[in-house]
């Protein structure tokens, strides 16, 4: 079984950036389909972005595309957001999920 971990989130103004990493222990997550999600005060949890097994192909959700980047470092174990030009609607608590499993969460805010 994998354990997630993610970190990097923090208070940003709009316009601002923030990097997101996900570090996993357990297993590598070589070759395995990774992905963001997000939960806002009072909303369900949203898809975000996902990276393939082979990383070759990322997919976005509508509100973040041409935004929000994923990656892999497959060496370190750990896929990254990179979310640039962050509005307050981003605001909400950033899980990545792995083979069925999910980390703890790191909370982004974005001030208006």
């Amino acid at each position: 079984q994998v354990q997630l971990v993610e970190s990097g989130g923090g208070l940003v103004q709009t316009w601002g950036s923030l990097r997101l990493s996900c570090v996993a222990s357990g297993r590598t997550l070589r070759g395995v389909a990774v992905g963001w999600f997000r939960q806002a005060p009072g909303k369900e949890r949203e898809f975000v972005a996902r990276i393939d097994p082979s990383s070759l192909v990322t997919y976005y959700a509508d509100s973040v595309k041409g935004r929000f980047a994923i990656s892999r470092d497959s060496a370190q174990n750990t896929v990254y957001l990179r979310m640039n030009s962050l509005k307050p609607e981003d605001t909400a608590v950033y899980y990545c999920n792995a083979v069925a499993s999910w980390g703890q969460g790191t909370q982004v805010i974005v001030s208006s």
